[in-house]
């Protein structure tokens, strides 16, 4: 597929606002308020938020399925009615629904036709498209005799079916197992090795900080803070946890747990580490591991959501 949009950013949101009157039309509520946002060519972005911050009505926007109260989405420089743009767009939603009587291979040519490809380019493109899922020994199988990952992995394909620039996603790892999770994880690592640019939302924090190239994060449908992964965690080493075999006592350290004939303590910095060593050492003990903490992606997770709702909350919903 052609590049689109040369010179502009692949998507990009400014100001984008959304607000739903309340039950009965009483009341009104900012569901989205306010984000400004641009994603890159090539890379990975992470939009993580607890459940309710507006992560799916922000996706909703993206594709044109919503309306903004205020503001605007530009994809590849366009509006998300510009066939142009859609046509350079794949797209997999929380909770994929196909008709479950039919096969994969079924599914996907008829997602084909939607999307106006000849009948010569859907036999060459679903073969290889479903063998890149994993789901070729599956093709003569109804849908409804499939796992929940391998309708995951139906999802991915047919949101790359038609080879798009862009892909949304919402939510593709959710409610799999872990090794549903990995096949999807990898299945995305191989479209950003292919060059596309990958946006999904999650609220699943280890997975983001495998795939992100960028991050942000959203809680009450503001978007709180976004950055790198190295520019929002950075490198520093907040603490040593070092697990030692034999009884603690009189070992310098925080003793966190003791279990299996090992115990687990915490130091400050290198100075309280190089103590607890040679602390070890001459009581003849064994060091069995020494594990750096720093700062992670569900710290930075917690601060902001933790700011929002110490802030009065109302906007936000666990």
């Amino acid at each position: 597929m052609t590049d689109r949009g040369e010179g502009h950013p692949v998507l990009r949101l400014e100001g984008l606002r959304k607000v739903f009157s309340g039950h009965l039309g009483i009341g009104k509520r900012a569901a989205v308020d306010g984000i400004d946002l641009e994603i890159r060519k090539g890379e990975v972005f992470g939009l993580l938020g607890p459940n309710g911050a507006g992560k799916t009505t922000t996706l909703k926007m993206m594709l044109g399925l919503l309306r903004p109260t205020a503001g605007k989405v530009l994809l590849f420089g366009r509006p998300p009615s510009d066939p142009e743009a859609r046509a350079g767009l794949g797209f997999l939603p929380e909770h994929p629904y196909f008709y479950d009587y039919l096969t994969a291979e079924e599914i996907l040519d008829l997602y084909g036709r939607l999307r106006g490809m000849p009948a010569a380019a859907r036999r060459t493109r679903i073969p290889a498209i479903l063998a890149k899922v994993g789901l070729t020994g599956s093709t003569d199988v109804a849908l409804r005799k499939l796992s929940k990952g391998t309708i995951q992995r139906l999802g991915l394909a047919q949101a790359i079916l038609h080879d798009p620039d862009l892909l949304i996603l919402d939510e593709p790892m959710s409610g799999l197992d872990p090794i549903g999770r990995r096949e999807v994880r990898d299945l995305i690592l191989a479209e950003k090795a292919a060059g596309k640019t990958i946006f999904f939302s999650s609220h699943i924090l280890t997975d983001a900080e495998m795939l992100c190239d960028r991050v942000g994060i959203v809680v009450g449908g503001k978007l709180s803070s976004t950055g790198s992964l190295d520019e929002m965690i950075g490198r520093e080493v907040r603490w040593f946890e070092v697990s030692v075999a034999g009884d603690p006592a009189g070992l310098p350290g925080e003793a966190l747990s003791h279990a299996g004939g090992e115990s687990l303590l915490r130091v400050p910095d290198v100075e309280a580490l190089t103590r607890l060593l040679a602390a070890v050492q001459r009581v003849g003990g064994q060091v069995t591991s020494i594990w750096p903490r720093r700062r992670t992606l569900e710290d930075i997770f917690l601060e902001e959501v933790g700011k929002t709702r110490g802030e009065g909350g109302a906007a936000w919903k666990p």
